[in-house]
């Protein structure tokens, strides 16, 4: 039997300290499978609003510089990659709401996100490289789960940064609709100031009645 050594184990090291690269990409187009997109998604963890997930075609000759998780960087500076991205990259998203999201689950609502948005990709793509452990069902390629992906590759990077960005501003517009809540300042996470909202007014169309405090039985 081979003994398992220290770079059989990538997992082993804290991939996030040098940030995303576009070694996973090149691997795959030495292989011959080309092009590769990247897909990630947004918003999982809120008490309300979509899930929002992107996929991304990058262009290996014009990479915007500074790709990264979405969540280590400040808004400003995903709004500047996030014009940048849609500038030099095929770009698609989608989204599942609050009824989809009570009805399917977070996880197969989100995964259902990835896949429309990979679909709606203006090229197919030979194999996509999604963030996480899962796979979306339903891809008409091939496909690799990447944990922790989007401080690996820069093409699951860019789906996090049009994803966050995207629900954001979703959420912005959702804060002029529904004035009660503040969504334009929590994005529909569970704040304390959000949580007393819900208190004092009761859930709206955007809150996922799935999720706890506002599920029956929470």
């Amino acid at each position: 039997m081979k003994q398992r050594t220290a770079s059989d184990s990538p997992a082993l090291f804290d991939l996030s300290e040098t940030g995303p690269d576009f070694s996973l990409e090149l691997e795959a187009k030495r292989r011959g499978q080309w092009p590769v997109a990247g897909t990630d998604e947004a918003g999982r963890g809120p008490l309300a609003g979509p899930v929002v997930a992107a996929a991304v075609i990058l262009d290996p000759e014009n990479i915007p510089d500074g790709l990264d998780d979405s969540k280590k960087l400040s808004k400003a500076r995903r709004e500047i990659l996030f014009e940048k991205i849609l500038q030099t990259s095929i770009v698609s998203v989608a989204s599942s709401g609050p009824v989809l999201v009570d009805r399917m689950n977070i996880l197969r609502a989100s995964l259902d996100a990835m896949r429309r948005a990979v679909l709606g990709l203006d090229i197919a793509p030979f194999i996509v490289l999604a963030d996480g452990r899962d796979i979306p069902p339903g891809l008409t390629c091939d496909a690799k789960a990447i944990i922790k992906g989007d401080s690996r590759s820069v093409s699951i990077a860019a789906a996090s940064i049009i994803a966050k960005v995207t629900r954001d501003r979703m959420m912005e517009k959702a804060g002029l609709i529904h004035p009660a809540y503040g969504f334009e300042t929590h994005a529909g996470y569970g704040t304390p100031a959000h949580l007393r909202a819900i208190e004092a007014n009761g859930p709206c169309p955007l809150h996922r009645m799935s999720f706890r405090p506002l599920r029956e039985d929470g």
